[in-house]
């Protein structure tokens, strides 16, 4: 009997263990960017569109930020025309930011950027998720709050 619930015991923590390893423990996790809700999806005008989710949960206290996005491949940056794309350009061009407004989450759809050179979508499918080719930070002048790496890409072709 003794050993039947060592088993039970040791079988739990090893189920415990491994969805936390695996990222089934998301729920309580305290990530700034959301990166199961993190995409870069290629539009059937061929464009590509940055999509992500802010918990503004962990920005308590900081009410305003900016978020960028940095193309470290090469070959995209080529094809979008930038290296850097920065939420709310317009805004930060006369010095203002986002503000964190309430307890939730901000989804942030950036605006579609037409690709000027073609990428086959396998191409930008291994770039995205496997080469880490694009991160996205937030922060403000005085401070990073978060930077991770994009890595889910979905297409409507």
């Amino acid at each position: 009997m003794r050993k039947n619930y060592q088993w039970v015991i040791v079988l739990i923590m090893v189920i415990a263990g491994s969805s936390f390893l695996s990222g089934c423990g998301m729920l309580f996790s305290n990530e700034l960017i959301v990166n199961r809700y993190a995409d870069a999806l290629l539009t059937k005008n061929n464009e590509l569109q940055f999509r992500f989710r802010i918990n503004n949960e962990i920005l308590e206290g900081h009410q305003l930020y900016k978020v960028k996005i940095t193309i470290h491949d090469d070959k995209l940056a080529a094809a979008i025309g930038k290296r850097e794309i920065i939420y709310g350009e317009d805004q930060v061009l006369n010095g203002d930011y986002l503000e964190v407004k309430g307890k939730s989450e901000k989804y942030i759809f950036m605006d579609p950027l037409p690709l000027q050179k073609d990428l086959h979508i396998q191409e930008l499918r291994n770039m995205i998720e496997r080469d880490q080719a694009v991160s996205i930070e937030v922060f403000n002048d005085e401070e990073v709050f978060g930077r991770t790496f994009l890595t889910n890409f979905s297409s409507e072709l």
